[in-house]
């Protein structure tokens, strides 16, 4: 079976607070969900009805079993996600300040399984025919995950949308000045780079955004999405088309989820075969709808959603 959106990389459980305003120290209740950036976009992939999976790794553990069990609850293929007995699987804390604090407390050490992928468990053929294939920065962070990442991208030679979404978690990294050789090496396989100011400067080293477009171009992607926060998104093609999307308003309630709800209503307009301004002012839409709800996984919204969100903004499509 060939899938229409194949993501890899970083999977675990979001414990999150139920209160906000308040922090870890003083919070009494708490709701579990799925997490991990690039099972979110698989999630959100699913949910405009795409045949989604993910390769990545849990631990031997029960939180093992709840990944696998949510993941076929969200109609996510769970047939790559293996087990490691490296560590147990990650949980990760949040605080919730709204609008724009949300910290986040990674249990991931000493190392998390899904960074065990090992290049010789890929299901190569799954991932060259995959119509649109997802891999993160994180997943360049540690070994033997960077040499499975670099191999997946490598076997897969551009074939379909290839979409590398820049991630850039320096905590992950034993030394964060290595990322950038290894973001170049990335961007040599694929067509799509996605990533906020901070993540194309460590990319890149430029941080205007259309510099860092040009730069992202010009290492080898066809398209590339600069995120720029209350400032909207630029994207731009290899033609040197621009398209600036403004900002979509909402109501902040948790904006941990809203890139990774961009990324799956991404896969969904590109798949679609969308002009850039349509697919990209569809995924802020979408990311803007996750920013106002608790919840990751559980909050990725419907395609009727994000298009009454569009409603609301004539000007974004």
């Amino acid at each position: 079976m060939s899938f229409e959106v194949l993501t890899m990389g970083r999977v675990g459980v979001d414990v999150y607070p139920l209160q906000t305003g308040v922090g870890l120290a003083d919070v009494t209740s708490f709701g579990k969900y799925l997490g991990g950036s690039p099972t979110n976009v698989a999630v959100a992939a699913a949910r405009y009805g795409r045949s989604a999976a993910v390769i990545t790794k849990t631990g031997r553990d029960p939180f093992g079993g709840f990944v696998r069990k949510a993941l076929d609850g969200y109609g996510v293929d769970s047939r790559f996600v293996g087990t490691s007995d490296i560590a147990p699987t990650p949980v990760t804390f949040c605080e919730i300040f709204p609008p724009d604090d949300f910290p986040l407390y990674f249990y991931r050490l000493p190392k998390a399984p899904d960074l065990d992928i090992q290049p010789d468990e890929l299901d190569l053929p799954a991932v060259r025919e995959a119509k649109v294939f997802w891999v993160t920065g994180t997943g360049l962070s540690e070994e033997p995950s960077r040499a499975a990442t670099l191999a997946a991208l490598e076997h897969r030679a551009k074939a379909g949308t290839t979409v590398f979404d820049l991630d850039w978690r320096p905590m992950f990294w034993q030394d964060p000045a290595e990322a950038r050789s290894y973001y170049k090496e990335a961007l040599r396989h694929t067509t799509v780079a996605v990533g906020n100011l901070d993540e194309c400067e460590v990319a890149t080293g430029e941080r205007d955004p259309y510099a860092a477009a040009k730069a992202l171009l010009a290492a080898g992607v066809e398209l590339a999405v600069v995120k720029q926060g209350p400032k909207g998104v630029l994207a731009m093609d290899r033609d040197g088309s621009a398209a600036e999307i403004p900002p979509v308003t909402v109501d902040v309630v948790n904006g941990l989820g809203a890139g990774d709800a961009f990324g799956g209503a991404l896969c969904h307009g590109l798949l679609s075969g969308w002009d850039t301004r349509r697919t990209v002012s569809f995924a802020n839409a979408a990311g803007a709808i996750v920013a106002g709800r608790l919840a990751c996984s559980e909050a990725m919204p419907t395609e009727a959603e994000v298009n009454a969100k569009l409603d609301e903004v004539p000007r974004a499509v």
